[in-house]
């Protein structure tokens, strides 16, 4: 399938489960690709720079928007978060699959930037309840963060309506299984339309 890959976008409200679902996808999968994200964001505890995300100053971030570095970029509760564009037009151009953990208006410009190579799958908590309770599990957000992340909820669950795949995490091994499949699917999809241009 040499040429161009699939950017697979993973999107949820904060506490949707997307970061959990893409690990266990890369361990299934060792041959898919992961887009490391940059944040101005700190980091958290077990975080490593270069792997979790890239973490940068908002100054150096900054820089890197006006360098046009980034495929996507974004302001989320108060930090930016973007794509970097060399890592993945390298993998894409490779012919991989590549897995972004971004959130529903980074998604979207990938859809409009790649809409031939793109696969947006937002993950859907199974309540508000459930999402509540994952956030505070976390025990890495105060209360006024938790209350932060749900006030988006509305507006990522209306832009959601614009992905192609909306499944409902309830259950982390089938969402895992699904979102496998659905990646599948949409390769041979691919390599069909190749043969018959």
């Amino acid at each position: 399938m040499g040429g161009k890959g699939l950017l697979c976008v993973l999107s949820s409200p904060s506490g949707g489960g997307k970061t959990s679902v893409i690990r266990e996808v890369l361990r299934r999968r060792p041959d898919f690709g992961y887009s490391v994200s940059a944040t101005t964001r700190p980091r958290r505890g077990h975080e490593v720079d270069g792997q979790d995300y890239y973490f940068l100053t908002r100054d150096a971030f900054k820089e890197r928007i006006q360098a046009d570095d980034f495929v996507e970029w974004a302001e989320v509760h108060g930090h930016l978060y973007g794509t970097p564009k060399s890592a993945l037009e390298t993998q894409l151009s490779a012919g991989k699959v590549v897995l972004l953990d971004i959130d529903v208006d980074g998604g979207l410009q990938i859809k409009k930037l790649y809409p031939e190579h793109s696969l947006l799958i937002f993950l859907m908590p199974p309540s508000l309840d459930v999402l509540i309770a994952r956030l505070k599990g976390r025990s890495t957000e105060t209360e006024a963060q938790i209350k932060k992340r749900l006030e988006r909820i509305p507006k990522e669950m209306a832009r959601a309506k614009e992905y192609d795949v909306i499944l409902i995490n309830n259950d982390f091994e089938e969402t895992v299984k699904k979102v496998i499949q659905l990646i599948d699917l949409n390769l041979e999809r691919m390599s069909v339309q190749k043969k018959t241009q």
